[in-house]
This record gives structure tokens, C-alpha cells and sequence, in this order.
């Protein structure tokens, strides 16, 4: 069997007016097939495209497919820097938050709808359609994931928000990349779920039970405004803290909820 594979290329993106580098995992089998589906992993506020290799997703992936426990999927991990995936300014530019930490603004949003998902169809053999394409991240990635995936019910089958950081108020921290109340609303997954209208997108939620920032609380508050609109939702607390550790003790839990059930053509 032909093993599986690491590929790391820079697409340049218009949104952003510059390069940004991707990662991404092509399953043993990749060249023998037409077309897979693909999950677009995003990484949280300190990471990078390297984030799936750094938390060896490939190796559990390449476990559950030989097992046959999940069918061959792609999986792209794009840059998204420290920018909660948002549409916040223009013009790119960093700015700093009251604890001296980088925050990256543009027009982030755009840069992953109309960049990296097209380049991807185009140069990858991917399953063309929502129902073949998932999203998920974690933390910072797990809130740009949800709010995608709301916002974008047309593109996503599924979506995973794992340890996100769902906040319930606007924090002083966080007013830079929204500038006001309106701009918060339209990203926060909480209120996108309370406000929009049902469909059969797939949501898996999940938190440390000792979850630094708390984020078993946002999960909690946005499961319940999903379940009553009639989504198909699951809310998980497991063991756990904030950090890496916990994702890779979870990693094979979020590939079988991706990974079962899928379109392939």
C-alpha cells in the first residue's frame, strides 16, 4: 500500500495581499482515487499550518484508515495567523492587545472562502460539494471554524469546535479585532446560532474539564441555542486543560466524527 503524505506549499492570497504557507495530509491511495473529501483544520491564537504535524494527526489518521474505522479523507491546515479568521480590516496589519500579544488584521474571512478553498478544489482531488468538505479547529481555529461554518451553512457538511474559544462577552482583549458590537455579533457563534435559520450541518462540540479559559461555558450556551433549532449537535466535557496535550488525547475522537458517514463522489 502506498504510504500517506505531508505536502507544505505557499499560496498566494489576494485577500491578504501576500504569501501564506499550507499544510496538508493526502491519505495512502490519494493518486489511485478520483476524488476525497477534505477537512480544513484550523490551528489556535500560537500556532501555525504546522499544527497537524506537530500533533502527529497524520499518524492517527493513517491509523483509522487502515483500520477502515474512517474512509480516506484530505486534510488542509492553511495559515490563519493570530486573525480568529475574521474579515477585520482591509489592509493587513498587526497591532498588539493589552497584554503586549500580537493580533493579526485583514480580511481573513475572504482569505480561506475565496483563496484557499477554490486553490484547493482546483489543484487537489477533492469531493466538489458541502457534502464532501468539513471544517473543525482548535481554540482560536475551533471559534473560526464555527462562525464559518455558520455563517456558510452552503459549504460545510461538518463542523468541529474543539476546546473553542467561545466567549460569552466582548473582552477588552478582543475589541481590537472588532472594533464594535455589531461587527462581535456578526462572528459569534453564539449569536449566529440563536439568530439563523436550521440546517443539517453536523456540530461537534468539546472542552477540558479544567479548561483554562473557561470554554466549556461557551459550548454549553451555543449547544443549547443549536438544540433548539433542531440541529444535529453533540456537546462532549472530557478531561483536560487548555493546551495541546489535550487535542492529541482527542485527535482520534474528532476524526471518526469527520471521518464516518462520508461522501467520497
Amino acid at each position: 500500500m502506498k504510504k500517506s503524505r505531508i505536502e507544505e506549499l505557499v499560496i498566494y492570497s489576494k485577500s491578504l495581499n501576500k504569501p501564506m504557507p499550507v499544510v496538508i495530509y493526502l491519505p495512502s491511495g490519494y493518486d489511485d482515487e478520483e476524488s476525497l473529501p477534505v477537512l480544513y483544520f484550523l490551528h489556535g491564537r500560537s500556532g501555525d499550518e504546522n499544527f497537524i504535524k506537530n500533533i502527529e494527526l497524520d499518524k492517527v489518521a493513517d491509523r483509522l484508515i487502515e483500520n477502515e474505522d474512517i474512509k480516506p479523507m484530505i486534510i488542509v491546515c492553511p495559515r490563519i495567523e493570530n486573525s480568529r479568521g475574521i474579515n477585520s480590516s482591509p489592509i493587513c496589519k498587526d497591532v498588539k492587545d493589552p497584554y503586549g500579544r500580537t493580533i493579526n488584521l485583514g480580511m481573513y474571512e475572504d482569505y480561506f472562502m475565496t483563496d484557499i478553498i477554490p486553490y484547493i478544489d482546483k489543484n487537489f482531488k477533492t469531493v466538489k460539494n458541502r457534502l464532501g468538505r468539513f471544517i473543525g479547529g482548535v481554540s482560536a481555529g475551533g471559534y473560526a471554524a464555527l462562525h464559518n461554518a455558520l455563517r456558510h451553512p452552503d459549504l460545510f457538511s461538518k463542523v468541529g469546535g474543539h476546546m473553542p474559544a467561545l466567549e460569552l462577552q466582548l473582552e477588552d482583549e478582543d475589541k481590537q479585532y472588532f472594533q464594535n458590537p455589531e461587527n462581535w455579533n456578526k462572528y459569534d457563534p453564539i449569536y449566529i446560532a440563536k439568530n439563523m435559520e436550521y440546517s443539517d450541518t453536523k456540530i461537534y462540540l468539546d472542552a477540558g474539564d479544567n479548561d483554562e479559559g473557561e470554554f466549556y461555558k461557551g459550548c454549553s450556551v451555543l449547544y443549547k441555542n443549536l438544540k433548539v433549532k433542531g440541529f444535529e449537535v453533540e456537546n462532549h466535557i472530557f478531561q483536560g486543560h487548555h493546551n495541546l496535550e489535550y487535542i492529541k488525547s482527542n485527535m482520534e475522537k474528532y476524526l471518526m466524527f469527520y471521518g464516518t458517514d462520508n461522501i467520497t463522489s
